[in-house]
């Protein structure tokens, strides 16, 4: 199984408002950049949307690290919200329905082909890879939007 990294950011101009994606993936030496563009989103479904567009660019079942400034995105899968969430119907533990439901179930599926494991890091910080997937999302917003 291949072994590879992905780095992803979200961002929003306005939340809701437009919002953009970034990734890089890499495996061994090579370096993909992905990003794209949304006119009418949130912050979160932005972070979340960064990992689908990576993870469905891999062409078969992969071992990926994939990291993330996400909070929301990253304690879903590593704390197990996504499993009560499925077990209580979709509905948090305060009985309202869960947001992004449509990108949960999307990661789901990825996150049963591929082997993910989910990391934090601090975002606007030192991280270079972080940072580029910024750029990659707020340039986004820039140029398309």
């Amino acid at each position: 199984m291949k072994q590879l990294k992905i780095y992803t950011d979200g961002a929003c101009s306005g939340n809701p408002g437009r919002g953009g994606w970034g990734a890089v993936l890499i495996y061994g030496k090579h370096q993909e950049e992905i990003s794209g563009y949304d006119p009418s989103t949130t912050n979160n479904r932005m972070e979340m949307l960064a990992a689908i567009k990576a993870l469905e660019r891999l062409k078969e079942p992969c071992k990926v690290d994939l990291y993330s400034d996400s909070s929301y995105m990253v304690n879903a899968f590593n704390q197990n919200w996504i499993a009560n969430w499925q077990k209580n119907g979709w509905r948090t533990a305060s009985k309202k329905p869960v947001l992004n439901q449509d990108l949960w179930e999307r990661l789901l599926a990825l996150t049963s082909t591929h082997k993910v494991a989910f990391h934090k890091v601090k975002g606007h910080s030192t991280d270079e890879l972080n940072n580029r997937c910024d750029y990659l999302a707020t340039t986004a917003i820039k140029t398309q939007g």
